[in-house]
């Protein structure tokens, strides 16, 4: 898996070694079979654990599309998650603001752009992905909150764009981390940093695997022709 793994722009090479090393195995799997999930996985790396999510390209792509080229261009490395409301929602702060790391020109442009409100009737359950936005519908940028319990108020309201795939045990961290409310927000006292992220491919992964047993098996065969050959010809 260790090479396919795609670091977000930005990170050192480092990070992208201790990217490979952490395993999620211990994790939570979302509806893994979900009909609505593409191929493509991020993984965000916290303070508190991993968190991988996919997406839902036939539901929303345009905000599919925006949000995976954020991650791509690294806009979420050094970000934070700025309210955990047990019960309701982790949510990402929006990148222009929530990073520490500066940005640069391609990713300053792309963190300012918005994404067209895109309602489906995907209803907001625990583990859903859905996007922020202030009043006006089409005011998505890159803020969103991963679902911690169902919220049908929220359903056709904002934009679902995906669901968690692995790291539910991460999120039960965070919800039992000290609060402090601030107006209507639920916001956790210490800072809930993302160190990094990285994205791969389930079925590139797939296709990985089908050929490294398929060049073993033929290598066992060019062996078993060798052994043959030797006993034969002896």
């Amino acid at each position: 898996m260790a090479a396919l793994l795609r670091p977000a722009a930005g990170v050192a090479v480092l990070l992208l070694v201790l990217a490979a090393a952490v395993s999620t195995d211990g994790a939570t799997s979302f509806y893994a079979s979900d009909p609505n999930l593409g191929s493509a996985r991020v993984v965000f790396q916290t303070t508190h654990g991993d968190i991988e999510f996919g997406f839902f390209p036939h539901v929303a792509p345009k905000t599919v599309e925006h949000i995976y080229k954020l991650v791509r261009l690294g806009c979420y490395n050094t970000n934070h998650f700025f309210r955990v409301d047990k019960g309701f929602v982790a949510q990402v702060a929006a990148v222009v603001g929530g990073r520490t790391a500066p940005m640069n020109d391609e990713q300053q442009k792309e963190a300012e752009k918005t994404v067209v409100g895109e309602f489906s009737t995907v209803k907001h359950v625990r583990g859903i992905l859905s996007m922020g936005r202030h009043s006006d519908p089409d005011s998505g940028s890159s803020s969103f909150s991963i679902l911690l319990g169902d919220s049908p108020h929220l359903d056709g309201q904002y934009a679902v764009f995906g669901r968690l795939t692995k790291g539910d045990d991460t999120l039960r961290k965070l919800e039992q981390l000290p609060t402090r409310r601030e107006g209507i927000f639920v916001m956790p006292i210490e800072r809930i940093g993302i160190l990094s992220t990285y994205y791969y491919d389930v079925d590139l992964e797939s296709c990985e695997a089908e050929k490294s047993i398929l060049r073993r098996r033929l290598s066992e065969s060019a062996s078993e022709v060798e052994r043959w050959r030797r006993k034969c010809f002896a």
